[in-house]
């Protein structure tokens, strides 16, 4: 049994490496195409190299060649009649200084060389970087110019307690209105005293409230309002009296344009308060022809 199976195994590695052999023997006669002729598909030639000697051959195949079935001639469209080519950039005059300068104020502005070839205000730039540059290097606001004037009715230095010690800050109540009967109060907090006194102008610009009056520029009836501990008395008056009132209801009632009104704080005398009490007391106040129309008679009747 030993004796087969050594017999079987060598008969079979005599096989394998005859086999080997004749593969080895095969692709060396076989000549080897090089690379670079299958990246060239237009070439008619195709070169082979044998792997058993350093000889080159060259064989040509006439097929690679295209055919061209049909003429093909190239036509240009024809120009339109009255057709003018466009010139080259190169082409044609230079541009003076003024076109320049011309075409760079249209993308730019006006420049620092003291003159406007478009008729522009040479300084306008001088004028932005003076608006954009404020104290401390910081953006300058620019007010808000939309018809209400402005009134500072206090300004408190205010403190928070917190774990790392104190916070101080700014408290502003501002007063705003155009004078025909429109005004509104705000109050903000800031690090600074600018800064909380354009916070609560903004503030008081969200809380309009419409002042009725009467042709005489007073109210048409006397009202009552109150705010927190604040209680604001309110009364018409005869043209010529004035505004007879003190603190924030003064202020409230003059910048909403009413000449002739009698006013008394009757509780707490924080500025707050009564001047928003001020403004809770007319809410409630109503013009004669909105009731009238209500009720649905003429204004005539209202006094019978």
């Amino acid at each position: 049994m030993a004796t087969a199976s050594a017999l079987s195994s060598l008969s079979s590695l005599s096989l394998h490496t005859r086999t080997t052999s004749s593969l080895i023997s095969s692709s060396s006669t076989k000549p080897i195409v090089s690379f670079s002729s299958f990246l060239n598909r237009r070439v008619s030639s195709l070169t082979l190299v044998k792997a058993s000697s350093n000889e080159t051959e060259t064989f040509f195949f006439e097929d690679e060649t295209p055919e061209i079935t049909a003429n093909v001639v190239f036509d240009p469209p024809v120009a339109p009649e009255g057709f003018v080519a466009p010139p080259y950039f190169d082409e044609g005059s230079d541009e003076t200084e003024e076109e320049i300068a011309t075409a760079f104020e249209e993308l730019y502005g006006p420049a620092y060389s003291g003159e406007s070839m478009l008729g522009k205000d040479i300084y306008v730039m001088d004028s932005k970087h003076k608006k954009s540059s404020g104290i401390g290097g910081k953006l300058k606001k620019d007010k808000i110019r939309d018809g209400f004037e402005e009134r500072v009715v206090q300004v408190r230095r205010v403190t928070k307690v917190v774990k790392g010690g104190k916070q101080l800050k700014f408290r502003a109540i501002v007063v705003v209105g155009d004078k025909q009967g429109n005004v509104g109060v705000g109050c903000a907090k800031a690090k600074e005293v600018v800064a909380a006194v354009q916070k609560s102008a903004i503030d008081a610009r969200r809380n309009i409230v419409q002042v009725p009056m009467t042709k005489y520029s007073t109210f048409p009836h006397r009202s009552e309002g109150d705010y927190g501990a604040a209680k604001v008395m309110l009364r018409p008056a005869s043209p010529g009296t004035g505004v007879i009132a003190g603190g924030a209801v003064r202020i409230v009632l003059e910048m909403a344009g009413v000449e002739n009104a009698l006013g008394k704080q009757l509780g707490s005398n924080n500025a707050l308060n009564n001047a928003r009490a001020t403004l809770a007391a007319v809410q409630q106040m109503r013009q004669f022809r909105d009731v009238a129309q209500e009720r649905g008679i003429p204004m005539e009747e209202l006094w019978k």
